[in-house]
């Protein structure tokens, strides 16, 4: 098991598979939408908005009861925008030990928007350095 910390953990259940027993895809995105969010705030507090999510591709199923979580690093900070590249990894617990699976990775472009839902700096002095 890996020291990285994730940006959030969910347990998914029942309410949140398909009819094959697997957990929806949607469920993951939704997830994925959060956890970029939350990385978006230490750049930041401001509200955020998503504007795109790049090239989700599913590599393994999520089970009813696996431990998700969403990994988060900030690849790029523009002047009102900010990306977050999310990994997605299920624990799986069978028999007592746990087996960590990479199920999917996005890369979430997010803007920061005022009280009016324009735009706005992410700095206060409008810089984009890290």
């Amino acid at each position: 098991m890996t020291n990285r910390i994730p940006a959030i953990k969910v347990l998914l259940l029942p309410k949140d598979t398909n009819a094959l027993g697997t957990i929806f895809g949607g469920v993951i995105l939704s997830n994925i939408d959060l956890a970029s969010a939350v990385e978006a705030r230490k750049a930041g507090a401001h509200r955020y908005v998503t504007k795109a999510m790049h090239a989700v591709e599913f590599h393994a199923p999520v089970f009813l009861g696996d431990i998700v979580n969403f990994f988060t690093e900030t690849t790029r900070i523009g002047r009102t925008s900010i990306t977050v590249k999310v990994s997605v990894e299920a624990e799986r617990w069978g028999a007592g030990e746990g087996e960590r699976v990479q199920v999917t990775e996005a890369e979430v472009v997010l803007v920061a928007v005022d009280r009016n839902g324009q735009p706005t700096p992410i700095r206060p002095d409008g810089s984009t350095r890290a």
